[in-house]
């Protein structure tokens, strides 16, 4: 019986971490990003990127084995958004098999773990003195309508009629006071 789940527990490890290899590298780039705005000279930048490669190492190591995993069977990064790169649309390929294929195999098995919508537009309007409105139109063109509701000390927020989150005028002014 050992043998059979160490079997099991390799051949899940091996394909999951082999699914892993390709993706968009999501925490390598954030790391990059870091290294690009740390300092703006070419020589510095060179110098920090040595110091930072045990941590260019770990950020390798999670997207390989964690994040582009993920990107992988869900079809989508979760730290950054992008599509995964084998979703890619090319027009010229060597070989065509996608028509020769179950639909079921052409997209990523398993729904994406978060849902990165970016706010593209939002239009604040009040309704009255207790509610505010905000139509938002997000970068995929999508739509929703977020509305605040007052009541005494509490505000209810609203996402397209369903309630999303709750919070007290006091918790907004200790949140306003400690961002500045």
């Amino acid at each position: 019986m050992k043998k059979v789940i160490a079997k099991v527990c390799l051949i899940t490890t091996a394909t999951v971490a082999l699914s892993g290899c390709v993706g968009s590298n999501a925490v390598t780039g954030y790391v990059m990003g870091f290294n690009l705005k740390a300092v703006d000279n070419r020589y510095a930048r060179g110098g920090l990127n040595i110091l930072l490669s045990p941590v260019y190492g770990l950020s390798i190591a999670a997207d390989y084995i964690i994040f582009n995993s993920l990107e992988f069977w869900t079809g989508t990064n979760p730290l950054n958004g992008k599509p995964h790169i084998f979703d890619s649309k090319v027009d010229d390929t060597y070989l065509d098999v996608n028509d020769k294929v179950d639909d079921s195999l052409k997209e990523a098995p398993v729904k994406p773990i978060s849902y990165n919508r970016i706010i593209k537009r939002g239009e604040l309007e009040r309704i009255n003195e207790n509610t505010l409105k905000m139509d938002i139109t997000y970068s995929n063109g999508e739509t929703a309508t977020l509305v605040g509701v007052r009541t005494g000390d509490n505000i209810a927020y609203y996402l397209d009629g369903q309630t999303i989150s709750q919070t007290s005028m006091t918790e907004l002014a200790t949140y306003a006071q400690n961002r500045s």
